[in-house]
This record gives C-alpha cells, sequence and structure tokens, in this order.
C-alpha cells in the first residue's frame, strides 16, 4: 500500500526551522497496525492520524516509530494548522480527542493553541538527583542559582531544569541510555532542559528536549514540554508572566529554530489551565508504502 503523508513543521521560527510531523487524514481506514507502519515509514519522531470523532470535532492518535503516545504538541499544532490550511477547520475554536480525552485547540490566524491541564509537581530526592547530573554529565554547580530540578506534568511528564547560562545548555552531552533508564523509572516523556538566556533577545526561554525513551534523542519543538517548562516558571521560579515565549532548537546540533507562545490562566494566584501554540508550514509530501 502507497501512501502520501504530508510532512509539516510546527513551531517555525519565522519561516523556517520547526519540529517536522507527517499528518495523515482519514486514519479510521487504518488499524493500529498500520498506524504504527506508517509512522516507521515516516521516520519523525512523531506522525498524527486524523480521525472522524463523536467527543470532539477531530480525534488525534500520535505514534512515534516505535510506539504510541497519549499527547504529542508539535504534532497537534501541526495538524490543526494543515487542516485550517486545507479548509477543514472553519471556526477559531476547534477540539481534539485523545487517548487521554477532549482537549480544546484555538486558532488566532496562522497561530494554533492547543490545551493543557493545570500542572503537578514531584520534587526528586538526593540519590534522583546525583543520577539526572550523572546523566546530563553536569554537576549542581551549573544549576541555576535557587532552582531545583522538577518533574512536571500538564498531560505529560518532563523533569526540568533550569541551567545557569545557554551555553551550559548547548554543552550538555546526554548519556542516552541512562536518560532513557531514568525516564522509565519516572514515567517521562523525557528531561527538559533550559536557561533563561536566550538567542534572541526579548523571549524567556532558551530549551532543549532529550527523549530517548521514546526513540528521540533530541526534538527542535516540544509543545507538550513547553506547558511544563512555563509553569515551572510561574509557579517554582516566581516569574509571574501569563505569556511565556521559549525557544527550542537554536542550541542543537545541527539547529532548527523554533519558538512556542504559552498562555497561562491563573485563578486566585493557581494556573487552571494553560494554551501552547505557534506556527506551521508544510515542508514536503513524502511517499511511503507499507
Amino acid at each position: 500500500m502507497k501512501l502520501e503523508v504530508p510532512i509539516v513543521n510546527a513551531f517555525v521560527d519565522g519561516t523556517t526551522g520547526g519540529n517536522p510531523a507527517g499528518v495523515v487524514l482519514n486514519a479510521q481506514n487504518y488499524s493500529r497496525d498500520e498506524k504504527l507502519k506508517i509512522s516507521s515509514a515516516v521516520r519523525l519522531s512523531e506522525t498524527a492520524f486524523v480521525s472522524p470523532s463523536s467527543a470532539a470535532d477531530f480525534k488525534l492518535e500520535f505514534f512515534t516509530p516505535t510506539m504510541q503516545i497519549a499527547h504529542c504538541g508539535h504534532a497537534t499544532i501541526a495538524t490543526f494548522s494543515y487542516l485550517r490550511q486545507q479548509g477543514l477547520v472553519p471556526n477559531d475554536q476547534t477540539s481534539k480527542e485523545t487517548i487521554d480525552g477532549r482537549r480544546e485547540i484555538y486558532m488566532d490566524g496562522e497561530m494554533a493553541y492547543m490545551e493543557q491541564i493545570s500542572p503537578k509537581y514531584d520534587e526528586l530526592d538526593e540519590i534522583a538527583l546525583d543520577r539526572l547530573f550523572k546523566s546530563l554529565g553536569i554537576d549542581r554547580k551549573v544549576l541555576l542559582p535557587k532552582t531545583q530540578p522538577c518533574v512536571v506534568n500538564t498531560g505529560n511528564s518532563f523533569l526540568v531544569t533550569a541551567l545557569k547560562n545557554k551555553d551550559t545548555v548547548s554543552s550538555i552531552i546526554p548519556d542516552f541510555d541512562l536518560i532513557s533508564e531514568i525516564s522509565e523509572e519516572f514515567g517521562l516523556i523525557g528531561y527538559y532542559i533550559f536557561s533563561l538566556e536566550t538567542v534572541t533577545f526579548g523571549r524567556d526561554a532558551s530549551a532543549r528536549m532529550f527523549a530517548p525513551r521514546y526513540g528521540i534523542n533530541e526534538e527542535s519543538a516540544t509543545g507538550m514540554a513547553a506547558g511544563p517548562l512555563a509553569c515551572y516558571l510561574h509557579d517554582k521560579m516566581r516569574i509571574e508572566k501569563e505569556k511565556v515565549t521559549i525557544e527550542q532548537g537554536h542550541l542543537m546540533s545541527p539547529p532548527s529554530p523554533s519558538v512556542i507562545i504559552v498562555t497561562l490562566h491563573i485563578e486566585d494566584g493557581s494556573i487552571s489551565r494553560l494554551m501552547a501554540g505557534g506556527k506551521a508550514a508544510v515542508s514536503e509530501s513524502r511517499i511511503i508504502e507499507i
């Protein structure tokens, strides 16, 4: 079976960079095994499969080349941008159904925003912290002062760690086997490592993301990790901004510059929900055969 799969780059910075995802429409025509084979053939970190839903406007399923995952931020942004470009999303307010339930989507011109839930935090003990530092090849002195690494979940769990500057973030040489082991133990998608020092002036953080547990050593844009980082800035670092701009992919090799906007909804001083979004653009189409 041959299939043409559009490749859509999500969270582009201007008109370039971003994180590519495959988008497959009419996914109700494929079995779960076929979806996994398609994702493997597309050879990207995630592919989104779109089918009808009785609970939302669209049903989305996300597959890496090796497994299905509950959510994927950049593939969601890629999908809804592509659906709008195809004239399939007439309203700014829309929604997706995932295996974890319904999430709201908001379209604002070229921007697509996805809903995430209020954050949950889990602190690490000293043994876990030592293993974290070993997996990144760093020691405590490179942490941003007065911060501690923390597991943050706004739909998926990420280990969020603040380092003192962007050069330190850029110079990390990860031990992917150990990161994968720690991620499995703590139920993480991966690590989100950041600095408040950014490549582009006026942004709030510059980040790298490592997810070898899911076959993704490093990713250039991660919407489901940007939400936890924005919450960490607000709740743990007391940076009380309701709109956070995060750049990612600038510090990886080779660079693929991306930018993610996160809007926090605050009620009685607490984050009740958040929306993470950005722009997307079709980069190519791939003909695959399974």
